[in-house]
């Protein structure tokens, strides 16, 4: 399965993810949503984030030029939110996984497709 099939089979075809994008750590997108203009250094900047939560808490995490307010994060999981929208991010071995979900789902809700390819990606060496 292609980088590009992982984003349109297993995270839009949920119906919980309404954007999304697979990177690696250096920020270089592997493959992205049509119209998800996400940067490297954005991305960047959000990785960094994932071992230095502080630069969340003070900056928000900024996807594709809109900026999201930090809720909570672990070296593994980064949480935003703006209005009736969020973002979820997990970190893999060599990876990160960004998404967007947009009302009515829910946060839980994307967590969950988002973190379950994770762990899949961790499992296959990603």
């Amino acid at each position: 399965m292609s980088w590009q099939d992982y984003v349109d089979n297993q995270l839009l075809a949920s119906n919980c993810v309404a954007k999304a994008c697979i990177a690696g750590h250096d920020g270089n997108i592997w493959a992205q949503s049509k119209g998800f203009e996400v940067t490297k250094e954005e991305l960047s900047k959000l990785i960094s984030g994932f071992d230095q939560q502080d630069l969340l808490t003070s900056n928000g995490v900024t996807l594709a030029g809109q900026r999201y307010i930090y809720l909570s994060g672990t070296d593994r999981v980064v949480r935003a939110k703006l209005g009736r929208s969020g973002v979820h991010c997990m970190k893999t071995t060599q990876a990160v996984i960004v998404s967007i979900y947009e009302d009515p789902v829910q946060p839980q809700q994307a967590a969950s497709i988002v973190e379950k390819l994770g762990d899949y990606l961790i499992t296959c060496g990603y």
